[in-house]
């Protein structure tokens, strides 16, 4: 061995356990590079699930006979449907659907029993809210196999071969073509948001400490707030730019529908960029590093692309991953997206949504501020 490869190798090894050394002291680090990768594992290999079952549904009988409960029961037994409540008229079926509580309605005919009885076949009629093609195509499917398998159980006498006896008429809304654009354009927004806002905030932040020039800061006559308002507020907005860039896009180049008002999704923008650059905020006060930031940012990121509904259906997820998503504001800003845009919805039908983004944006920074001057002191 030459003597040039003997002080390569005398070199390397003291190296090396400087850096297990110093990998060890930075346990904060360590655990995240363990521990998220198990975690990430664990909680999406669970939840994700591209099999859509248990598609809220709210039912309209206005028969209200045995043969028609026992219509909507075999539809329930398919899995694909979940009954979540009834529907006194049409309207309160629409209402349901635009507000989100239903993504699917099911509408038996006063006059089914008496068709039956007639011989000639009845109706039913399966509404889908086909915004979300995954689900819809679900529902179409379960629609369509339940009426068939329900013509022999319900019909009192035979009916020809050529007609069904129960015959499901599948109706979509919003979305009859089962187009896929409309439905992630506006779930691109949020994503791209929640990454300027969370990731690359809480990045900026904390290479500011590492510089030192966020201690510069600190020491002179501006205050914390009026720090904090300006580090945040040209990042608010690149979010408005950004959201209008993609709402311009996607309109000439994928035909995405914006039958809502404008000034109310920009309105409602407002609560989830707010809750975002909360959340990186807390992220770079609780880190010392930018590997730290960009760690723990990805760590909050992965949750809100796989089980906010951006991607798969939250129907169609376990109810502790539904729990997960209901903590994550991207969760309820997809909903206020796609229901004004898609859906044309006025402020009454989100409302709920809203004030849950308003919830998430005053903890998120009051936790954020606290804990950032608790930082910078």
């Amino acid at each position: 061995m030459t003597v040039i490869g003997r002080l390569r190798r005398a070199s390397f090894w003291p190296m090396l356990r400087k850096e297990f050394i110093e990998m060890r002291r930075d346990r904060f680090t360590l655990a995240m590079l363990i521990g998220i990768p198990a975690i990430q594992l664990v909680l999406f290999g669970y939840a994700v699930q591209t099999d859509v079952r248990n598609v809220p549904t709210v039912v309209l009988d206005e028969s209200r006979t045995s043969q028609s409960r026992r219509l909507v029961d075999m539809m329930a037994n398919t899995r694909n449907f979940r009954v979540v409540g009834h529907a006194a008229n049409r309207e309160e079926v629409r209402e349901a659907i635009e507000r989100g509580d239903a993504a699917a309605a099911i509408i038996i005919p006063p006059e089914f029993v008496s068709d039956l009885k007639r011989g000639r076949g009845a109706q039913a009629q399966v509404i889908v809210d086909a915004a979300d093609p995954l689900s819809s195509q679900a529902a179409i499917s379960a629609a369509t196999l339940a009426g068939v398998r329900s013509g022999a159980e319900l019909s009192p006498r035979p009916v020809p071969t050529a007609a069904p006896a129960v015959e499901v008429r599948v109706r979509p809304w919003y979305n009859p073509e089962g187009r896929n654009s409309p439905y992630i354009v506006p779930g691109i927004i949020g994503i791209l948001l929640t990454m300027t806002m969370v990731s690359i905030t809480g990045a900026a932040i904390v290479r500011e400490r590492e510089r030192g020039t966020l201690e510069q800061l600190v020491v002179t006559p501006i205050g914390k707030t009026s720090l904090m308002l300006g580090k945040t507020i040209p990042f608010a907005v690149v979010g408005y730019l950004q959201v209008t860039v993609i709402l311009m896009l996607g309109k000439l180049l994928f035909d995405v529908p914006m039958r809502g008002s404008l000034v109310l999704l920009y309105v409602l923008i407002a609560p989830f960029i707010i809750a975002s650059l909360g959340m990186g905020l807390f992220i770079s006060a609780v880190t010392k590093t930018q590997i730290q930031a960009m760690q723990l940012s990805f760590f909050f990121i992965m949750p809100n692309i796989l089980l906010s509904g951006f991607i798969f259906p939250r129907s169609a997820m376990p109810e502790p991953a539904q729990w997960v998503g209901a903590a994550l504001p991207l969760t309820y800003f997809l909903t206020v997206m796609r229901s004004v845009l898609l859906k044309g919805v006025e402020f009454a039908d989100v409302w709920r949504e809203a004030l849950v983004l308003t919830g998430f944006a005053v903890l998120l920074v009051g936790l954020s501020v606290r804990k950032f001057s608790k930082t910078v002191e």
